[in-house]
């Protein structure tokens, strides 16, 4: 895997030994950030939370791309091994944080620290609930952990559509092979069912 654009442009990221995780193809992530540009603007300034990061290829290409700082949860040994090397090699480890749990115990135990979070990106295991999701997109939104207009991205299995909560505005579903990347923008001035 490498880097599709921005600074960091054709460096390695490296991916955890194994099958525990799914890394993000490098045509999906060049193709989800090319998106990205036409709802967000790009990265320029985001704050990222890059949820289930595996080894952090997309907060990575977020930060390559322009992003003030980029937050990475992750339970996984050799997940988090893989994480590390990649932020060290990119020398970017003062922009980068790292919160070594499951999403669940950093959202309802407060481990997520700074501003809110401008840019989330969801790449949970499959055999999670989307739900169980839905439930912690909703607590970072009543723990404030989400700003207004934030952009979050779910990535998931194509025919398990993204269920987002109240306040969210699909701004629309990409597939890529067996990969499917919905898209929404966190609205804090209504509601949209």
């Amino acid at each position: 895997m490498r880097i599709t654009g921005g600074v960091h442009r054709g460096r390695q990221v490296h991916a955890p030994a194994g099958t525990a995780t799914r890394p993000t193809a490098d045509r999906v992530r060049e193709a989800l950030f090319s998106r990205l540009d036409a709802v967000l603007g790009g990265c320029e300034g985001t704050v990222v939370l890059d949820a289930y990061a595996g080894s952090g290829a997309l907060g990575l290409e977020a930060i390559s791309r322009g992003a003030f700082s980029a937050t990475f949860v992750e339970r996984s040994a050799p997940a988090l091994k893989a994480l590390r090397r990649n932020i060290d090699e990119l020398g970017v480890s003062q922009t980068c944080a790292i919160v070594p749990t499951t999403l669940d115990r950093a959202v309802r135990g407060g481990a997520l620290h700074g501003e809110a979070f401008t840019l989330l990106f969801l790449d949970p295991p499959y055999r999670i609930n989307k739900f169980e999701v839905r439930v912690l997109i909703e607590t970072l939104c009543k723990d404030m952990r989400l700003a207004p207009d934030a952009v979050v991205v779910w990535e998931h299995a194509v025919g398990s559509a993204a269920d987002w909560p109240l306040r969210f505005e699909s701004v629309g579903s990409r597939r890529y092979g067996s990969t499917e990347v919905d898209m929404a923008v966190y609205r804090t001035g209504g509601q949209n069912g």
